[in-house]
């Protein structure tokens, strides 16, 4: 099912060398020297764009490097929002990110920076140069809108974190006028988001695509996302967009319910992790991996060496389940359930062997039985897990939401978020019986039990400046909710993350830092 993407990503990482390496020998100055190609020189053929291509997708995995010692990226995402915590506390960044006590200098942050705007510069160069290639126009017009479906969410998640940030759309050499650009608002980024949705849309996407490209059906609920993003806050668009999300959402579900074996919920939890389920059925969008090219970058996940798999003792066990998180699944949650769910508090020895007690729950949701092996079962070692970025299961709870600000709990709203609550094998209260308030808290708890440590729930928090509060099971105003994995509140600054501290010194441009950072 990765043969095409991986192809690609292949393709792509020879054409980055071939692009940045060093200059020819004079032996072969009489020819172009393949090192000395240039954008003008490289951009001629179909093949120039699909490998263009693959590098932006390449880009995205950004979020599964390494920051510093037993931490990746995708830890900015989880050690703020109080679900997780820690076992090792040898990593100082993510402490802080725990702590709240992060600045401009965390590793973490920066390397967010300047990840998500690699991947916006790579789809630049494509968007700039690929037009300019004789091609089929079905074909040139399906990889632009891929690439500005990319684009569109990095830029996405850069204003989520940062608020007002530089908005670059053209490639950017020392000598464009704009090399040191300003800051741009909010409004401007999203207005940028929703033009590069909209177009990736109208690109001839199929509506799946088990080679792992982007997809209408990713699409759709992305834009779904953005909107009911928009209607809360910063921007506070209210009930307009609320509709849209609700309508957009509402597409995929009435394809889904006509395609129900192109587009559904898989009918157990163990689908979510398996490599043989991926890019199908529920997982509308996912970062490839493959163990040749780069293998899964969750195991951060993994208790602090405990025996799970053929290496014996291993894991660092830097990100953990909260123990409060934990228990705040209602009795008879199948999601709580070890091994069947989102969690597991056993495993068997050394992968294969004898079942034994891990002594705390830990997350599931990302371990690989197959390279891990299972009882019985010997592992590959080859951890090809993808990393779930858009599920269906979130799809319904949009829809569930938006529509419900838009009218209260219809029962269409009522029924996407029932299939959820179905699959977890628990009992829903009688729609009569949700007020609009109650429904939405409701479909809130679901949000945060259903899409927990998939590096969604921070911004849930902000978007809604609300916070899940596992010993009420209500929620908490954002600003003075406490964080039971440190003890530490939450305060106004927290909504946004600081500029990189080196970013700022680079580009005086950017002007003054994040509120409540230092300069």
């Amino acid at each position: 099912m990765k043969y095409t993407i991986i192809k690609n990503i292949n393709k792509a990482i020879l054409v980055g060398a071939v692009l940045v390496g060093p200059a020819g020998c004079s032996d072969f100055l009489d020819e172009q020297a393949p090192s000395n190609l240039t954008t003008d020189i490289f951009y001629t053929i179909p093949d120039h764009a699909e490998a263009a291509l693959a590098t932006v997708y390449d880009r995205l995995r950004f979020m599964g490097e390494g920051a510093n010692i037993f931490s990746n990226n995708w830890q900015l995402l989880e050690a703020m929002t109080g679900t997780s915590t820690t076992e090792t506390a040898q990593n100082s960044d993510l402490n802080n990110l725990y702590s709240l006590s992060h600045d401009g200098n965390t590793t973490h942050i920066v390397n967010y920076w300047n990840g998500l705007y690699r991947v916006i510069a790579q789809a630049n160069q494509l968007l700039e140069q690929v037009p300019k290639i004789t091609m089929p126009d079905a074909q040139k017009t399906k990889i632009l809108g891929e690439a500005r479906f990319l684009r569109a969410g990095a830029y996405f998640t850069a204003v989520q974190l940062w608020g007002d940030v530089p908005l670059i759309t053209k490639p950017q050499t020392i000598y464009s006028e704009d090399f040191k650009p300003t800051r741009a608002s909010k409004e401007d980024v999203y207005k940028l988001i929703v033009e590069d949705l909209l177009a990736a849309e109208a690109a001839g996407l199929p509506w799946m695509d088990v080679s792992g490209r982007v997809n209408l059906a990713a699409v759709k609920t992305q834009l779904s996302k953005v909107y009911l993003t928009m209607a809360g806050f910063p921007l506070s668009k209210g009930a307009s967009h609320y509709k849209l999300a609700a309508d957009k959402a509402f597409e995929v579900i009435t394809y889904a319910n006509a395609n129900p074996t192109t587009i559904n919920l898989f009918t157990t939890y163990e689908d979510v992790h398996n490599e043989r389920t991926e890019n199908r059925l529920e997982h509308l969008f996912m970062l490839q991996y493959n163990a040749i090219v780069a293998s899964n970058p969750m195991d951060n996940f993994y208790g602090n060496f405990k025996p799970i798999n053929y290496n014996g003792p291993t894991g660092t066990g830097s990100s953990v389940p909260t123990r409060s998180f934990y228990d705040s699944y209602e009795k008879g949650d199948l999601r709580a359930k070890d091994q069947e769910g989102y969690f597991y508090t056993t495993y068997f020895t050394n992968g294969t062997g004898a079942r034994f007690e891990l002594g705390a729950p830990y997350v599931f949701k990302h371990f690989n039985r197959i390279a891990n092996g299972t009882q019985g079962v010997a592992g590959t070692r080859l951890n090809n897990l993808n990393v779930p970025q858009i599920r269906y299961a979130e799809t319904l709870l949009l829809y569930a939401e938006a529509q419900n600000e838009v009218g209260g709990p219809t029962q269409a709203a009522y029924d996407a978020m029932k299939r959820i609550r179905d699959r977890a094998k628990l009992t829903t209260p009688a729609l009569g019986t949700y007020t609009q308030a109650t429904f939405r808290e409701a479909v809130w708890r679901e949000r945060w039990h259903e899409l927990a440590y998939e590096q969604i729930t921070w911004f849930d928090m902000v978007r809604l400046r609300k916070v899940y509060n596992e010993k009420t099971n209500g929620f908490d105003n954002f600003v003075g909710h406490i964080n039971l994995s440190t003890n530490k509140a939450l305060e106004e600054k927290h909504l946004l993350l600081p500029i990189p501290r080196q970013e700022m010194l680079n580009n005086p441009n950017l002007k003054t830092q994040n509120p409540g950072y230092p300069n």
